[in-house]
């Protein structure tokens, strides 16, 4: 996508190389997954009987868990809800937080239906972001001033919002290079 901004040119495009957010972020949550065709979440050796105790409540340590589904058709997507085609979806693991984290995560010491649910809206949103790495919705910008590239390294957002978040801060970015030009 090309954008004309103030004399310039903002390239946006997909993220070719982004980066892990299970690795570039700090996460909340732990994602033990288990696919044979996929490596997939944080514990790459993650057991069925790990995984399974903790969706099933099992592992008392857990204060939440939501279980991952993966769908895989012509590309993998996830997320903690399922999807409508059993041929090609189901269970591929889980993301929890331990009760211990999400005490000291929150500043508390004991924890609440209300901190339960940040914690849960937490969890979803890693997914999310997990999501759209393994989906390739990640994007970056180039801005470029005729034939000459001005700036180029600014690639890593996420999600539904990414093109739109990217050409923000591109144009940011301008205003402030005018706005040097002005009072220069």
């Amino acid at each position: 996508m090309k954008i004309n901004y103030k004399g310039y040119e903002i390239l946006i495009e997909q993220d070719s190389d982004p980066l892990n957010p299970r690795e570039q972020f700090e996460n909340l949550g732990t994602m033990f997954c288990m696919h044979r065709n996929y490596n997939l979440g944080d514990n790459k050796k993650a057991t069925r009987e790990e995984i399974k105790d903790i969706l099933e409540g099992r592992n008392k340590d857990v204060a939440i868990s939501l279980p991952l589904y993966l769908y895989d058709h012509s590309g993998i997507t996830m997320n903690t809800t399922g999807f409508s085609c059993p041929w090609d979806s189901g269970i591929v693991g889980t993301i929890f937080v331990l009760k211990d984290t999400l005490k000291k995560h929150f500043s508390v010491k004991c924890i609440s239906k209300r901190i339960m649910q940040m914690a849960r809206n937490v969890l979803e949103n890693e997914v999310k972001d997990y999501d759209d790495y393994i989906t390739g919705n990640v994007y970056g910008f180039h801005i470029k001033q005729g034939d000459e590239v001005k700036e180029s390294s600014f690639f890593g957002f996420y999600g539904d919002d990414g093109i739109q978040n990217a050409t923000e801060n591109a144009k940011e970015i301008i205003d402030e290079w005018e706005e040097k030009k002005v009072t220069a």
